[in-house]
């Protein structure tokens, strides 16, 4: 009897707050369901309700909420489970310590101008970074540092959901 386990696939969403991780990571789910392949989503702004309640977003709070994020997304691989991330993740450097600690790794570049991402806004986080609420909000007061070569590029702002996933 073979019990090695093969490890899971982690898919890393990055972009943009607003940019569409999380929708697409959902519509992801359903289709990769279909082929069989069974993913858990760690949303960040489900994990930081948990992790961080009342989030101040300072650097040494980014820097920890992503070692968890990282951990927990290895953890989970390295137990056959595949993982959607969904996290901004604005520094290079939180994408390619999991990338480093995750034997299947890919990184998906939600691509999406920060006017458009202004324009949808669903949690307030524009408006909230405009009104000097938020000082580092990623695009908009904080650097936000694109994948130089991810896996995958999509361009949010020109694809319907559908097409993206």
């Amino acid at each position: 009897m073979n019990l090695e386990r093969c490890p899971g696939l982690a898919i890393w969403l990055t972009g943009l707050p607003a940019s569409g991780k999380t929708t697409l990571a959902l519509a992801l789910q359903p289709l990769l369901a279909a082929r069989g392949v069974t993913t858990q989503l760690l949303d960040s702004d489900e994990l930081r309700r948990i992790l961080t309640p009342r989030p101040r977003y300072t650097d040494e709070e980014r820097d920890w909420f992503y070692a968890v994020l990282v951990w927990l997304a290895a953890l989970l691989t390295d137990n056959g489970v595949n993982v959607l991330i969904a996290a901004t993740a604005a520094r290079r450097a939180y994408r390619d310590a999991a990338r480093s600690r995750i034997t299947r790794f890919a990184e998906v570049h939600v691509d999406c101008a920060a006017e458009v991402c202004r324009a949808r806004d669903p949690k307030g986080l524009w408006r909230r970074a405009q009104a000097g609420q938020i000082a580092a909000l990623p695009g908009a007061g904080a650097a936000y540092e694109p994948p130089p070569a991810p896996e995958a590029r999509v361009n949010s702002a020109a694809l319907s959901v559908e097409e993206a996933a």
